[in-house]
């Protein structure tokens, strides 16, 4: 099985919610970032750190943008959605569940010809089992961004198979509570898990030790 990691924006929690799932899937998994842009400590070394799963990067690019505006940015060429896509067939041949966190948001493009995740997960889906996973905020301001996202995803064939909150807070505010219940009814997706924030800050144990039980579902 492949699962497919995407967001509402960027900063919402896809890593921790990528980790997260990894656990959730163990022991036979391997996490893939296709592209990688700025930042001192990668999204894999984040994964890499809290679960020790086997991790790959395809592209790594330094200017904290869109893998596509920093390649221009520094002319140089991103490997091709296909490319992609038989790097993570190979990977899917030697594991159980391979876990593929995208850049930003859904139609954030991972190459330069205008290759994106939805896409990529499209080409996979053809031979392979395909769930796709959309963290979003809980706070005001989501419901729009979460059923656009949700709304871009269907429009080119995927389903998505629920909804991940990247990071919820110890106490919620009237937006938060009434989010919890909006959510899932504007966009028909079921709220999966609910990340509580400052996990990426747990050791290895701990984090292990809870994100196992974070995941309501398969």
């Amino acid at each position: 099985m492949i699962v497919f990691v995407t967001g509402t924006d960027t900063g919402v929690g896809k890593t921790i919610a990528t980790a997260a799932l990894a656990v959730h899937h163990g022991p036979d998994v391997a996490v893939v970032k296709p592209a990688q842009t700025g930042s001192d400590e990668t999204d894999v070394d984040v994964v890499a750190r809290l679960t020790g799963c086997e991790v790959a990067q395809f592209t790594r690019l330094a200017d904290p943008l869109a893998p596509d505006t920093a390649a221009r940015l520094r002319r140089v060429a991103i490997p091709a959605i296909g490319e992609h896509a038989a790097r993570i067939r190979e990977l899917a041949r030697h594991h159980e569940v391979v876990i593929v966190e995208g850049a930003g948001g859904a139609l954030v493009r991972l190459d330069t010809a205008g290759g994106t995740l939805p896409g990529l997960a499209a080409d996979l889906a053809r031979d392979h089992r395909v769930r796709v996973h959309v963290v979003t905020r809980i706070g005001l301001g989501t419901l729009n961004h979460t059923e656009l996202t949700v709304e871009a995803l269907r429009a080119r064939g995927l389903e998505p198979a629920g909804l991940v909150l990247g990071s919820m807070p110890r106490a919620l505010g009237l937006a938060e509570r009434c989010n919890l219940t909006e959510l899932p009814r504007l966009t028909g997706a079921p709220v999966l898990a609910a990340l509580p924030e400052g996990a990426g800050a747990l050791t290895r144990e701990e984090f292990r030790d809870r994100a196992a039980s974070w995941f309501r579902t398969p």
